[in-house]
């Protein structure tokens, strides 16, 4: 069909989508000459966009209502792959997200909100595996680096030791740059609902909210400052953690527990050694970065904050004959855009190169795209998965 893309960008005009049409459009070789367009609600600016960000005209501009559900089912029936950077999604991706479902169309988001994900999952799972549609949440810095960094871990552990880790701890070392508009919309929007719905605490808290019928282990709490004897350094819990856990424990399960039925991770912010780590540690975990933060959806910072943003994450393995294994995941742009924007675009480009690799369902990015989508970040998003003796 002649209209049929494979791969649009939903939400071309925000500032995260915008960074993903752009480099999509710098990186045709990468994605093999897709037929690709982007889509938002106002045409013109979505044709500004393209000229800001030296768009070829030659690459569709769709207009597309969020608000109207023909609009967004023309949409869908349009492409094999959606990508969406249009959230708080719990607000925003209803329609889309089903409509995806309905007709059988791989979908892909930004997504950290974790009571939505778990309604997504207990409502739509078994649809999404009947129709064919391949739907993977999180595919920005919530929660790729720690998915994929987990799964990397425990690859090479079962090859150097012929068994998983059970206790892998994810440790940020660094960071610098701003959470995203889009991350803090998300956040204040989950607050909000978890205010009028006491139901949606108990999800928010639980680490197995994303694997239905399985609870594992107890897990590490990460809910208070402590001196970490592996790095003897100071650690404070970490923003992102709730979100990423579960996301690791689902691809755990999707995974038939390839990390193991008693696998424990927690997540943690390292802050540093001897009294300045410890009144550092002890600071950060007295307030929520995101509570003073302006940011709306649609700013962002400067392509210079971009560029010289970074992050370095370690993965620590251990398990219980004192074995162990460390695993670097390093990104060499500010992680709430300028990276973001590279590993939804890849993870983009995977779903449209590998229709047939798996079938429908609500999958993370560990369990659907795994070893190749690491390759391809390595590759082509500069972010390294690096064993560390």
């Amino acid at each position: 069909m002649e209209d049929t893309f494979d791969l649009v960008v939903f939400g071309a005009t925000g500032f995260t989508g915008r960074l993903v049409a752009e480099y999509l459009s710098q990186n045709q070789g990468i994605s093999h000459d897709l037929n690709w367009a982007i889509a938002g609600r106002d045409i013109n600016k979505l044709d500004s966009i393209k000229n800001e960000m030296d768009i070829p005209s030659s690459i569709p501009a769709l207009s597309t209502d969020i608000n109207d559900m023909d609009s967004v089912r023309a949409l869908v029936k349009k492409t094999r792959v959606l990508l969406t950077t249009v959230g708080p999604y719990q607000i925003y991706g209803n329609e889309i997200i089903e409509s995806c479902i309905d007709e059988g169309i791989d979908y892909l988001d930004l997504c950290g909100e974790p009571a939505w994900m778990h309604k997504i999952v207990s409502n739509f799972q078994t649809k999404a595996q009947e129709t064919g549609a391949r739907i993977t949440f999180s595919c920005g810095f919530d929660s790729i680096p720690f998915d994929l960094g987990v799964y990397e871990l425990q690859r090479k552990a079962i090859a150097k030791f012929g068994s998983p880790m059970q206790r892998v701890k994810g440790r940020v070392r660094s960071m610098k740059g701003t959470f995203s508009g889009g991350t803090l919309a998300s956040f204040k929007a989950t607050m909000n609902a978890a205010g009028k719905d006491k139901s949606l605490i108990s999800v928010l808290r639980n680490p197995f909210a994303l694997t239905p019928n399985f609870t594992g282990v107890d897990q590490p709490s990460g809910n208070r400052p402590y001196l970490d004897a592996s790095l003897n350094a100071w650690v404070t819990p970490f923003v992102m953690a709730s979100i990423n856990t579960k996301n690791i424990h689902r691809s755990n399960y999707l995974l038939d527990q390839m990390y193991g039925e008693n696998f424990q991770y927690d997540e943690m912010l390292v802050t540093g050694q001897g009294d300045q780590g410890e009144n550092l540690a002890m600071k950060l975990a007295q307030g929520n970065p995101m509570a003073g933060s302006t940011t709306k959806p649609g700013d962002g910072p400067s392509k210079e904050e971009r560029e010289t943003g970074y992050y370095d994450v370690l993965m620590i393995g251990e398990n219980t004959d004192n074995q162990s294994i460390k695993l670097s995941i390093k990104g060499d742009k500010d992680p709430g855009y300028g990276s973001t924007s590279k590993m939804i675009a890849e993870s983009g480009i995977w779903l449209a190169e590998n229709p047939l690799t798996k079938g429908g369902g609500i999958w993370t990015p560990a369990s659907l795209m795994g070893e190749s989508l690491v390759e391809k970040l390595e590759k082509h998003a500069g972010i390294s998965f690096e064993e560390e003796t």
